[in-house]
């Protein structure tokens, strides 16, 4: 796993290194990864954001892992129509709405693991049901809202546990 390449991809309004992906970043460096986090504050619209990714996973030939939280949880799922991925791991993402070009993702890893809120005010729970039973993800439905903020050490456990379940299959 350690040959893996590990990418975060931020939300909409979020910086690149924000506290989830720092957070993030200790844990996967723990456990032997170094976690990259492109910024795309450039580009305005998400698919847009897809583009920049699917480009720079082109010439890829290590196995990738892609993360992600919100409007980044949808860059990641959507570059995987693009880009061969290995393990997604989504935050929040937003999933089936207004101004996003996929509301099918194909090319999902077998290894899809969501997190989300049940008090989400940006992206319904409804919607990460609906992508999490049509893809069977692993989901965990924490009571937070979009920002997850109350939740970060279990985020961090689930993907402490995520990326350990990624070194048994690699």
């Amino acid at each position: 796993m350690t040959d893996s390449r590990l990418i975060w991809c931020h939300g909409s309004l979020a910086a690149p290194w924000g506290r989830k992906s720092t957070a993030l970043a200790r844990t996967a460096g723990r456990l032997g990864l170094s976690m990259e986090a492109p910024d795309f504050r450039d580009l305005d619209g998400p698919d847009q954001r897809v583009e920049r990714l699917a480009d720079a996973l082109a010439q890829e030939t290590r196995p990738v892992i892609l993360a992600g939280s919100s409007m980044g949880g949808y860059v990641a799922a959507a570059a995987c129509a693009r880009s061969e991925v290995a393990a997604l791991f989504l935050v929040a993402p937003a999933f089936f709405l207004p101004g996003y070009a996929l509301d099918t993702f194909t090319g999902l890893p077998p290894a899809v693991t969501v997190v989300h809120g049940w008090g989400d005010e940006v992206v319904p729970v409804d919607n990460v049901l609906r992508f999490a039973r049509r893809h069977r993800a692993s989901l965990h439905i924490l009571d937070d809202d979009h920002s997850l903020a109350n939740s970060l050490e279990r985020i961090d456990l689930l993907f402490a546990s995520f990326l350990e379940s990624c070194r048994g299959r690699a």
